[in-house]
C-alpha cells in the first residue's frame, strides 16, 4: 500500500479516536441514584498490649509486621522474684495443712475416744445404780429380819446367836452398800472428766475453723500472686499482627505501658465521608462494596455499620460532591467477611446501594472521583 493511501487512513483513526475522547468528556458517568461513591482510607481497631505490672522484658516474640493468633505468647516480664515468693508461700501453706490435718486428726479421736468413754462410763453407772437398788431393798430386808429376830430372843422364841448372825447380814450388807456408792462416785468423777475432755476438744474443733480460714488466706494470697505472675506473661487478645514494637528485650517498663500494637484482623473497615445531602439517605446495615486501588475489579462485600450523628469539616483529602459542600458525616463500611489484602492506610473507594439497584462489579462502571 502506498504512503498517500496510508495517510488517509491514520488520519481518519485518529478523528475517530479524538471524537471517542470528546464524547466521553462531553458525556461523563454519573454515579446512578441508587448507589453513593466515596473515597476513603482503610482503618482498623489498634490493640495497645499493655503490661499490668512493671518489670524487664526478658522475651519479644514478635516484630513488627508478624501475624499473630489470638492467645498466642507476645512477650515475657521477669517474674523471677514473683515466682521466689510463691514458692515460699506453697511451702507456708503445705506446712500450715499438714498441721492442720494432724492437729483435726487429734482432735477427732479425742471426740471419739471422749464420746466412747461417756458412753461406757454412763452404762456402767446404771448398772451400778441397778446393783445399788437391789442391795438397799436387801438390806431394808435385813434390818426388818434383825429387829423381828430380836423381838423373838426377848421372848425366848430365837436364839442370841440368830440375831448375832442377822446383825452381822445387815452390816456386811451396808458395807457392800457403801462400796457400790464409793465406786458410784469414782464413776460419776471419770465420767465428769470425760465430758470435760469432750468439750476441750469441741472447743479445739471450733479453732480449727480459724486454722482453716488462715489457710483458705494464704491460699487467697497465693492465688493473687499466681495471677500477678500469669499476667507477666503478654498473650494476643486477638487475630492480627503487630503493627508497632514499642518494647524492646531488656527494657524496664512500668505499670500500664504498651509493649506492642496489634492490629485486629477482624475490625477492618472503610472510613469515607458524605455530604449532607446524602447523608439522609444512608441507614445502618445498607449493601455496600470496597474497591481496592490496586483491585478495581475484585468488590470486597461490606455493610454501613456506623454513621456519625455529627458533621464535620471536609478532610483536605476526601473527595466530595461538589466544592460548595464544606461539611460532610464520617461513615463506616465493614468487610461481611475478614479479607487478606485490607490493610491500614490503603486508599478505596466505597459504594452504597440506598435504593432498588445493584451494586456494580468493577470501578469502570462509575465515574473516577
Amino acid at each position: 500500500m502506498s504512503f498517500k493511501k496510508i495517510v488517509p487512513v491514520i488520519i481518519i483513526a485518529l478523528l475517530v479516536v479524538a471524537g471517542y475522547f470528546i464524547y466521553v468528556k462531553l458525556n461523563p458517568k454519573e454515579v446512578p441514584p441508587y448507589l453513593v461513591e466515596a473515597v476513603g482510607r482503610i482503618d482498623a481497631d489498634v490493640v495497645n498490649l499493655n503490661t499490668k505490672y512493671p518489670g524487664r522484658v526478658v522475651k519479644l516474640n514478635v516484630d513488627t509486621g508478624d501475624e499473630v493468633q489470638k492467645g498466642e505468647v507476645i512477650a515475657k516480664l521477669n517474674s523471677k522474684e514473683f515466682q521466689e515468693k510463691l514458692n515460699a508461700l506453697n511451702e507456708q501453706i503445705k506446712a500450715k495443712t499438714n498441721e492442720f490435718k494432724a492437729l483435726k486428726s487429734k482432735i477427732e479421736n479425742t471426740i471419739k475416744k471422749a464420746e466412747l468413754n461417756i458412753k461406757a462410763k454412763t452404762a456402767e453407772i446404771n448398772a451400778l445404780n441397778a446393783q445399788i437398788d437391789a442391795l438397799q431393798k436387801v438390806i431394808n430386808q435385813d434390818v426388818k429380819d434383825e429387829k423381828r429376830l430380836s423381838s423373838l430372843v426377848k421372848r425366848n422364841l430365837a436364839k442370841e446367836h440368830e440375831l448375832e448372825m442377822a446383825r452381822l447380814k445387815t452390816q456386811t450388807d451396808k458395807d457392800k452398800l457403801k462400796g457400790l456408792l464409793a465406786k458410784k462416785e469414782a464413776l460419776k468423777s471419770a465420767l465428769e472428766a470425760a465430758k470435760k475432755d469432750l468439750n476441750i476438744a469441741l472447743s479445739q474443733q471450733n479453732n480449727l475453723k480459724a486454722f482453716e480460714h488462715s489457710i483458705k488466706a494464704l491460699e487467697h494470697n497465693r492465688d493473687e500472686l499466681q495471677t500477678m505472675i500469669d499476667e507477666m506473661t503478654l498473650k494476643s487478645p486477638v487475630n492480627g499482627f503487630v503493627d508497632t514494637k514499642i518494647a524492646n528485650t531488656g527494657e524496664v517498663i512500668g505499670a500500664g505501658m504498651p509493649v506492642v500494637s496489634i492490629i485486629d484482623n477482624s475490625s477492618f473497615y472503610l472510613k469515607i465521608y458524605v455530604d449532607e445531602i446524602t447523608n439522609g439517605k444512608i441507614k445502618l446495615g445498607d449493601k455496600a462494596e470496597i474497591f481496592l486501588d490496586s483491585f478495581p475489579d475484585k468488590p470486597i462485600k461490606a455493610e454501613v455499620v456506623k454513621i456519625a450523628k455529627r458533621a464535620e469539616f471536609t478532610p483536605k483529602e476526601v473527595a466530595v460532591r461538589s466544592d460548595r459542600i464544606t461539611r460532610v458525616y464520617e461513615v463506616h463500611l465493614k468487610p461481611v467477611e475478614p479479607n487478606k489484602y485490607l490493610k491500614l492506610g490503603l486508599p478505596a473507594t466505597g459504594v452504597v446501594l440506598i435504593g432498588n439497584g445493584s451494586l456494580p462489579k468493577s470501578l469502570d462502571e462509575l465515574p473516577e472521583l
